[in-house]
């Protein structure tokens, strides 16, 4: 079975991106449901993979970092209202035997992805 995992990259320090909120949705005909909340580890990673198993379907999901807040954390002076604020990244599983890695690279003025495995 595959899995989903995550980290965050904070670009300006150089540095993997401790204590980011994430939030996975899975998106529907409904709108979007919350599965999963977590905060990154020291390593800016999750400690467990946000799906697995059973868990992982094939679908559409949504990730959204808490960037803003992390960078208020880290004592960064930022406008108001923030650039950078909540980061939404809009993804689909076509596989779910497969992994799928969404890393978030990010500074309080701009953000990329990819997909990893």
């Amino acid at each position: 079975m595959g899995k989903l995992s995550t980290h965050v990259l904070d670009i300006t320090q150089g540095k993997p991106g401790a204590g980011v909120k994430v939030a996975l949705y899975a998106v529907g005909a409904q709108g979007r449901t919350l599965i999963k909340t977590d905060v990154t580890n020291a390593d800016g990673r999750c400690s467990a993979p946000l799906l697995e198993g059973e868990a992982m379907k094939a679908g559409k999901y949504e990730l959204v970092f808490g960037a803003g807040d992390y960078f208020a954390a880290q004592g960064v002076e930022l406008p108001e209202p923030r650039f950078i604020d909540e980061v939404t990244i809009a993804f689909g599983v076509a596989g779910a035997d497969q992994n799928y890695h969404v890393p978030l690279v990010v500074s309080p003025w701009a953000y990329s992805t990819y997909r990893g495995s």
